[in-house]
């Protein structure tokens, strides 16, 4: 097993809750690290610019003062998702701050860049970056990445199109390190499966949206409920980058989700500016392939407590 030194002794199951984009807060990251699992949140979440510096210094201090109370069983580190990518016009300001805070965890995507690797070892912390084929994975090793987080078919919004069994046999051909797994894990069944594909940790998010400290529309966190993987569609139309997205948001927009546009992938949309499009889309639901196991909208400490007790049962079914 190849658990990052960050993160040893400190996890209750070997999950990183993935950053969400508009729905990842501090409420949620906070309650996930406490929980015992990496909580996560893209900085394009945090606007302006000094509400990043805010949610920043409110989870640090807050899992600070966790930790001191709890001193035998501290809180799981926190990430922060960068997005690599040129049309984010504000890494350069996102990074100056997690610099800042000493950022113990930065999430990669779309775009591996060196610079970005070396400043976060220069304050210490490490760099997880996301991939979806063993191309790409190979590119963010050489530039200075320290683990690979793999996004297989089946993951909430941007997502690969290969199988995990394809995609995790590959990337440990040549790599042997921190390696994690996104791609319809919404169960403690499905984390000890990605450990039993060679994967160290499993990269869980469309389960989180139904929580109660998640930044998402109640009608959002009840699809999850409501729906199953037959209502997600795959489709590069909202961001120019594929993604899986719920059906029936999809109809709600007027849009028909079995006939959709494929749209260029030069003209990416982020939300960094909050741009028209990214206006537009705004109630086009990300989600994965997983939500079938997702019944209830529960607390993220629930959700993890959950997750634990269905991971342990799958562990003593195996050993049987």
């Amino acid at each position: 097993m190849a658990i990052p030194t960050v993160m040893q002794g400190k996890l209750s199951i070997p999950v990183v809750g993935s950053p969400l984009f508009i729905i990842s807060n501090p409420d949620l990251v906070i309650a996930q690290c406490k929980a015992g699992i990496v909580g996560s949140f893209p900085s394009l979440n945090a606007r302006p610019l000094s509400v990043l510096d805010d949610w920043l210094k409110q989870i640090s201090t807050e899992l600070a003062a966790y930790d001191a109370a709890n001193p035998d069983s501290p809180s799981a580190p926190f990430a922060v998702n960068q997005i690599v990518h040129k049309s984010n016009d504000r890494l350069e300001d996102d990074m100056a701050l997690c610099e800042q805070y000493k950022v113990p965890i930065v999430i990669t995507s779309l775009g591996a860049q060196k610079e970005v690797n070396d400043r976060v070892h220069a304050w210490g912390g490490i760099v997880l970056h996301d991939v979806i084929n063993n191309r790409f994975a190979k590119k963010a090793v050489e530039k200075g990445a320290d683990g690979l987080i793999a996004v297989a078919a089946g993951a909430g919004g941007h997502a690969g199109a290969l199988s995990p069994f394809a995609l995790i046999q590959e990337l440990r051909e040549w790599f042997d390190g921190p390696l994690l797994l996104s791609g319809s894990i919404a169960n403690g069944d499905a984390v000890l499966a990605a450990e039993a594909m060679g994967a160290d940790m499993a990269y869980i998010g469309s389960a989180f949206i139904a929580t109660k400290e998640a930044n998402a529309d109640p009608e959002y966190k009840q699809a999850l409920v409501d729906y199953a993987a037959e209502d997600i569609v795959y489709s590069s139309l909202f961001t120019g980058v594929h993604g899986n997205y719920l059906a029936p948001s999809i109809a709600a927009a007027g849009l028909d989700p079995k006939n959709l546009p494929e749209s260029d992938p030069s003209q990416m949309n982020f939300g960094s500016g909050g741009g028209s499009d990214s206006k537009a889309w705004k109630d086009i639901w990300g989600c994965g392939q997983g939500i079938g196991a997702v019944k209830s909208v529960l607390s993220a400490e629930a959700l993890v407590a959950r997750l634990i007790a269905e991971y342990e049962t799958a562990r003593q079914r195996i050993a049987r």
